[in-house]
């Protein structure tokens, strides 16, 4: 009896909208900072260092999954990542936050972020921008999903309490979503004839190609942005749209919602259009919507309209770079070279707060964004596909 690839989908999306979670931290944020009288900066440093660890462990997950298989590293990443919970909810220092949150969390992120993702393209050859929008836009929804529940948890129990039952939520639902994960069967039906192509880069070739380079300035500069906007959804809409708190509040699962749409629609777009040309788009739709938040006092709706645009092509980088990725550098090797590629994303989670402290507030930074974004935009005109092809035996 033949295995039914959409299992592995089910599975993708389950794991995924699991450790999506992580965009809902703009709901701990400012309850943190005020239950344990902490800087809202510092708090939010928890965030940007999850995003930085999750990006960088990927470089190893990539790796483990592509030699041990994508059930054992998600289940391993599942543990981690609920377990990182539920030690939050002890946590009563900053440096408790930041080992238990930030980087237990964060490391079963990452072991879980890239396993969906190379075994849906591997199962889904034909279809890669589509098949990876879905898994990443389960990722985007995953805050979205959780969005109501974890306000529920915090205005009940508490902030800290709240994590702990993410974690236990967390863990049932992914433990099931990672059994469904496996690799198709090599010289069986399972696999198409389209999956080994004649392009397969092992990491140190590809990182010997210039269109690696460009393609990681790519993820870094387009990236920025939307981890700014949906990191600090809530507290960008009381500070520079002047909406009260619950208001704002509206702005993280909205960013949720089109992050995730976004990620499925971009996905679909550069199956039929090219990677690269959506690239494009998304690139100058960015630069215009974090352009205008640089420079006006937007009213509620101009706010809300921004940080659709944002979320919306953020979601897409998510969903097009894996398949670009694919497409130059084939899918044998996909997690270990998706793994290098995806830390352009983790040091945008670096860069973003650098672009607050720095610039001295949200506007300037925005403004730089702006012109981060267009350089980005420059870059995605200059990639072309590797020129030595270098087949691997």
């Amino acid at each position: 009896m033949s295995f039914n690839r959409w299992w592995v989908v089910i599975g993708a999306i389950l794991v995924q909208l699991c450790i999506g979670g992580v965009y809902t931290w703009s709901l701990f944020n400012q309850p943190l900072a005020d239950a344990y009288g902490w800087e809202s900066n510092s708090v939010y440093l928890a965030y940007s260092i999850v995003i930085f660890i999750f990006a960088f462990t990927t470089i190893i997950s990539g790796r483990l999954q592509d030699k041990f298989g994508p059930r054992k590293i998600a289940t391993i990443g599942i543990v981690l990542y609920s377990a990182g919970l539920m030690l939050t909810s002890t946590a009563e220092s900053l440096w408790q936050l930041y080992l238990y949150y930030s980087l237990i969390a964060g490391v079963g992120i990452g072991f879980v972020y890239v396993c969906p993702l190379s075994t849906c393209v591997k199962w889904f050859p034909d279809k890669k921008g589509f098949i990876t929008g879905i898994a990443v836009g389960a990722f985007g929804l995953g805050g979205f999903l959780f969005n109501s529940f974890i306000q529920t948890f915090i205005e009940s129990v508490g902030v800290s309490r709240a994590f702990f039952y993410q974690g236990i939520i967390y863990m049932i639902i992914g433990l099931i979503g990672a059994q469904l994960l496996r690799q198709p069967k090599i010289n069986t039906s399972e696999v198409s004839d389209k999956i080994i192509n004649d392009n397969e880069f092992t990491v140190t070739q590809m990182i010997k190609t210039k269109s690696f380079y460009l393609i990681w300035f790519i993820y870094l500069t387009g990236t920025i942005t939307g981890l700014l906007v949906i990191g600090l959804a809530k507290d960008i809409g009381m500070d520079v749209a002047g909406l009260a708190p619950e208001i704002a509040a509206n702005a993280v699962a909205l960013a949720a919602i089109f992050n995730a749409l976004g990620r499925i629609t971009w996905g679909i777009l550069s199956d039929k259009l090219g990677r690269l040309r959506v690239i494009s788009v998304m690139f100058g739709l960015t630069a215009v919507a974090v352009g205008l938040l640089s420079t006006i006092t937007p009213n509620t709706w101009l706010f809300f309209s921004i940080v659709a645009i944002i979320a919306f092509c953020f979601g897409g980088f998510l969903a097009v770079i894996p398949p670009l990725t694919s497409d130059y550098y084939g899918i044998k090797n996909l997690g270990a070279n998706y793994g290098l590629v995806y830390q352009g994303y983790g040091i945008a989670a670096l860069v973003g707060p650098m672009l607050i402290s720095l610039a001295g507030g949200f506007k300037p930074a925005f403004l730089i964004a702006a012109l981060l974004t267009i350089v980005g935009l420059i870059l995605s005109l200059l990639v072309k596909p590797p020129l030595q092809i270098k087949p691997i035996d």
